[in-house]
This record gives C-alpha cells, sequence and structure tokens, in this order.
C-alpha cells in the first residue's frame, strides 16, 4: 500500500529541550491512523509536524517528514500548498465569524476556493454543497446556509471546520482530539464522518479517547515521553501488543 507520509528519524526541540526523539514512522494512504498515549507525550506535537504548524512555537526539527516523497521541511517548499494539501482541524471547534456558506466558501483565508479564484457562483455551491454532505451536517443547515456559523452547536461546528477543511481538497486531514469538547452523541457523528471519509482522504487523529482509536482507526501509534514506544494494526496493538509499555498503557496500569 501507498505510504503518503514518512518520518525519518524525527527530533524537534522547543530551544534546547527535545520534545520529540527520532520519531520512525509511515502513514498509509486512505487509512484512519490514531496517535494515542497519555498527555504531554507528544503526540500533538507530532501531529503539527506534519504541516509545519509548530514553527509559530520557535520550534526547531531535525530528520526528515516526506509527504509524497517530498520534504515537506524543504526551505523551497510551499507553506499555502503544503496547509492546502494537509488541512487541520482542532480540539475546539473555530468557525469564522461569516455566515455557514462563507465559512466553507472562503474560510481558509489563505488558501479557500474563493481565494484560489473560484467566483463562479454554480461552482462555489457545488463545493459548498458536497463539502457539507461529506461532513454530514448538509441536511441540518442546508436552508440556513446564510445564517451565520456561531449559531451552530459544538458538535455542527466542529464539522463545519471539517467541511471547510475539505472544500480545498485536501491529500491529507490531520484531527487534534476533534471530539474531546463534544458529547456522545456529537462524538458519534464525527467517528461516522471520519470512517466514510477515509476511502477518499488519508486521516491521521490524536485522540485520548482508546475505545475510539479501537472503534476507527486502521493503524495506532502509541507514544510515551516524546518517543513512539509501538506503531502497529490497530487489531493487533489492542489485541496482542508488541511491547510491555503499550500493554501496560492500554489496561490502564499508567496515564
Amino acid at each position: 500500500m501507498e505510504k503518503i507520509l514518512k518520518c525519518k528519524n524525527v527530533v524537534l526541540k522547543y530551544g534546547t529541550k527535545e520534545a520529540l526523539h527520532g520519531i520512525n514512522m509511515e502513514i498509509e494512504q486512505d487509512k484512519i491512523t490514531a496517535l494515542i498515549g497519555p498527555s504531554g507525550c507528544g503526540k500533538s506535537t507530532l501531529l503539527k509536524c506534519f504541516n509545519r504548524m509548530h514553527l509559530d512555537d520557535n520550534a526547531t526539527v531535525e530528520g526528515q517528514i516526506l509527504f509524497n516523497d517530498q520534504d515537506i521541511y524543504d526551505p523551497k517548499e510551499d507553506m499555502v500548498e503544503l496547509r492546502r494539501q494537509i488541512g487541520m482541524v482542532f480540539q475546539q471547534p473555530v468557525p469564522f465569524p461569516l455566515s455557514i456558506y462563507d465559512n466553507v466558501a472562503y474560510g481558509n483565508v489563505a488558501y479557500g476556493p474563493r481565494i484560489g479564484g473560484i467566483k463562479d457562483k454554480e461552482q462555489l455551491d457545488q463545493i459548498v454543497e458536497e463539502s457539507l454532505k461529506q461532513a454530514a451536517l448538509w441536511d441540518e443547515v442546508k436552508d440556513d446556509l446564510k445564517k451565520s456559523g456561531l449559531g451552530l452547536s459544538g458538535g455542527q461546528q466542529q464539522r463545519l471546520c471539517i467541511a471547510r477543511t475539505l472544500a480545498v481538497k485536501p491529500q491529507v486531514i490531520l484531527l487534534d482530539e476533534p471530539t474531546s469538547a463534544l458529547d456522545p452523541i456529537s462524538s458519534g457523528l464525527i467517528e461516522e464522518t471520519l470512517m466514510k471519509l477515509k476511502d477518499e482522504y488519508t486521516i491521521v487523529i490524536v485522540t485520548h479517547n482508546m475505545q475510539q482509536a479501537a472503534r476507527i482507526s486502521d493503524y495506532t501509534a502509541f507514544m510515551l515521553n516524546g518517543s513512539l514506544i509501538e506503531f502497529n494494526s490497530t487489531k493487533q496493538m489492542f489485541e496482542k501488543p508488541d511491547n510491555q509499555l503499550t500493554d501496560d498503557y492500554l489496561n490502564g496500569r499508567f496515564g
């Protein structure tokens, strides 16, 4: 199977403090990969590395991260294009103070469809409808597209943020604990949405919820203190992990 993202001995430092220690892993295309581990283990830090989102935090990265075999840390890399190809959905939903339609149509200010030069109303309508359908939100909002995205419930806002990410046609979607602020019903809807999306997109999700990782992911990476302890098929990891530390964590002996 095609490996769309590859980490080769990735080390991340904040000043002199090393937060990630020589991470090696390969993410398979059109699958869901979950990153699990206790708070502060480095899973969100690693996720941000995949589209250089941590650069604002004054971090330095050594090693290589390859996206379609291109080094994303190459100085010549186009950051706007990279973040269009590898989208990010955060823990707290962050809709823009715009209508639902405009959140999707040109929500990603730097590179949304309208900014990208699409001015054709029919084409924009199609992108909005398609993205909202993919995010399982269309039926709930199709008659209210002119209303503010801020008026939606938390779960709807998170699906709006997923739709906004999908509108620019990424190859990879990164999600940093996208359901941790949501009620169980909203979380279930997001999980169902992600399961459908993996036919067309590669998904990497950070989650504190081990049951969620077991339910929706194809592969799971267990991290501890900035190191990758085990990376395996989810079935293998949850049924018969290779590493005793993984077994201890999954069975609640620490974390």
